[in-house]
């Protein structure tokens, strides 16, 4: 097996791994991460019905850059967080269950869930 495969099945079973035990209702919809080299992006699933309910990114209009800065880093990501806290309580949620991904829990992606938990959300 080449050395991309082989990551890419090992990504993947790390992301099953985590997925196995969490679930998003309407009640409690799953506040999932994706990381890139450039961007950070949160979205709340309802698994149930398959909608998001909400969504936030650092990908952004130039004239709202200055709040993010560049969008690859703790900064950016702790407004992402707080940004789709906003969101969420627009839409009527307060809890959430936390799906980090294949991602571990550090860096940019604890820096989302904190601005989450700062905007008001409860894991």
């Amino acid at each position: 097996m080449n050395s991309q495969k082989l990551k890419a099945v090992r990504r993947l079973r790390r992301k099953r791994h985590v997925r196995r035990k969490i679930t998003g209702t309407a009640d409690r919809p799953r506040l999932t991460v994706f990381r890139s080299s450039k961007h950070i992006y949160a979205q709340l699933i309802d698994d149930v019905a398959g909608r998001t309910l909400a969504s936030a990114s650092s990908k952004v209009k130039k004239a709202e850059q200055a709040a993010f800065g560049y969008g690859g880093n703790i900064k950016a990501a702790t407004a992402v967080g707080k940004k789709l806290a906003e969101a969420a309580k627009a839409v009527g949620i307060t809890k959430v269950a936390f799906d980090r991904g294949h991602y571990k829990y550090h860096g940019r992606v604890k820096a989302l869930a904190d601005g989450a938990r700062e905007g008001g959300l409860q894991f």
